[in-house]
């Protein structure tokens, strides 16, 4: 039988931990960390040339104070630190949560994202949040997105179901990326789940007019199963890999197929999906065992 002192010693010692873990949820992971993740993709499909290195950043969520401007600089610092041969960011810039002091305004971010460099240059899809934030977007039913036009001034390209052929040493590929699967509130037409998807997937690969590899950009991981082999690699943000994930399994995943696409690079029938972690937090400030993350991914 446990006696009284030491019940309350074991109880006292769990509730340090309890507010330790807590503490580290809401300020340690999400506002200090930074990893840079290194992913290796060999496929058969990126058939010639020399390996391409790809920096991706997925999920700022830019707000004060959990992605203030001083973050975003030392984020884009790290990158260009990296040498990647092109840039490529994955979408929602925007905050969307309530527990902040403000959002960071479009110019602000967009003048940070501009010292982002790369050979082959800096890149953009957009994610649901940058829709879902912009109030004259929503009432059109479709684009320019305010984010997406600052982004543009700066020299960043933004990609909604566009493609373009870029070469490195010669060999040449192309870079695909598609407009949100999420972006408009229901009431804009009719409803995939709770919104309305922009995204086309058929229609964007059919602009690609030869055989060179394909890199795809595509904001949410579910319109993975769609992907077909043609494709080298699908790169994804949007789930955080669940801001909170333990021992490989993340309790909420905003995802139709749970932890299935949750994070990381999946390999299925013969194609590759990388799954950032990404830099913010979403609905809440909190990450617990997925710290923010650069992916360095070296495709070859």
């Amino acid at each position: 039988m446990v006696s009284r002192r030491t019940f309350l010693k074991l109880f006292g010692a769990a509730l340090v931990g309890g507010v330790g873990v807590v503490a580290y949820a809401f300020g340690l992971e999400p506002l200090v960390r930074l990893s840079i993740t290194k992913n290796q993709v060999k496929t058969p499909k990126w058939r010639y040339g020399p390996p391409l290195r790809i920096a991706a950043l997925a999920d700022f969520h830019a707000c004060e104070p959990w992605m203030n401007a001083h973050r975003v600089r030392q984020i884009v610092a790290k990158t260009n630190a990296l040498k990647p041969d092109v840039i490529l960011l994955l979408g929602d810039y925007l905050s969307g949560m309530r527990m902040v002091f403000r959002s960071l305004p479009n110019d602000e971010l967009a003048a940070a994202l501009s010292h982002l460099s790369a050979p082959l240059g800096v890149h953009a899809i957009l994610g649901n949040h940058d829709w879902w934030e912009d109030e004259a977007a929503q009432l059109r039913g479709g684009g320019p997105t305010a984010i997406g036009d600052a982004m543009k001034k700066v020299g960043i390209s933004v990609f909604e179901n566009d493609v373009l052929r870029l070469e490195k040493a010669g060999q040449p590929f192309w870079l695909a990326g598609l407009a949100d699967q999420w972006a408009l509130f229901p009431n804009k037409g009719l409803t995939r789940g709770r919104h309305v998807g922009l995204d086309d997937l058929d229609g964007t690969l059919e602009q690609i007019d030869d055989d060179a590899p394909v890199i795809l950009m595509a904001h949410e991981p579910d319109i993975f199963p769609r992907v077909p082999d043609r494709v080298a690699l699908t790169l994804s943000g949007h789930t955080h890999g669940g801001q909170i994930r333990l021992g490989g399994y993340s309790p909420v995943v905003p995802s139709k197929y749970g932890n299935k696409y949750a994070y990381g690079h999946i390999q299925e029938n013969g194609r590759d999906l990388l799954v950032s972690g990404g830099l913010g937090c979403s609905m809440i400030p909190v990450r617990f065992g997925v710290p923010p993350e650069i992916n360095l991914i070296e495709i070859s």
